[in-house]
């Protein structure tokens, strides 16, 4: 049986753009683990990335430090049903300069193929899970965090699935 690939999403720079609100987006009070934080989230995103996970056969898993908030405070604003979530405890080893979250992201997909769409990657992390015993496929999606997911962002990783499976 082949494995559906992995759509990974973070929040903070993805789904809620640092660049403050924008046009048709949303803003939530959220408290997590008792701090306040404001978002800004747009419905839209909740429908393309359910369409692009239906299209392309991919499933949606939480790459965020949200971990298991992100299914409380951030899919029910944008229409997301509670999706798996990469938990991110702190890790021991040293870092070679790859976010810190990237040994968490090889360690849950596997050999599975992958996109991560995050405004924190680099060249490191694409090295990292490039070299990391296990791990298979994979597009590093860099979205602008003063934007957010894009359409382009969305097309990206709709191309590189559709490439993969065709």
């Amino acid at each position: 049986m082949v494995e559906r690939p992995l759509l990974l999403l973070d929040v903070d720079g993805v789904l809620n753009p640092l660049g403050g609100k924008m046009r048709n987006f949303v803003t939530r009070e959220c408290v997590v683990d008792g701090v306040p934080y404001r978002v800004h989230l747009s419905p839209a995103h909740g429908r393309k990335l359910l369409a692009l996970a239906v299209e392309t056969g991919a499933e949606l898993v939480w790459a965020t430090t949200w971990e298991h908030a992100a299914n409380e405070w951030i899919g029910p604003c944008i229409g997301l049903p509670a999706l798996p979530v990469i938990e991110m405890p702190a890790l021991d080893r040293a870092n070679q300069g790859e976010m810190f979250k990237t040994p968490h992201i090889a360690a849950y997909a596997g050999r599975r193929p992958f996109v991560w769409f995050d405004d924190l990657t680099w060249e490191a992390d694409v090295e990292f899970l490039r070299l990391h015993p296990g791990v298979d496929e994979f597009l590093l999606v860099h979205v602008d965090p003063r934007c957010g997911l894009t359409d382009d962002d969305l097309d990206q990783a709709r191309t590189w699935l559709s490439k993969r499976s065709g």
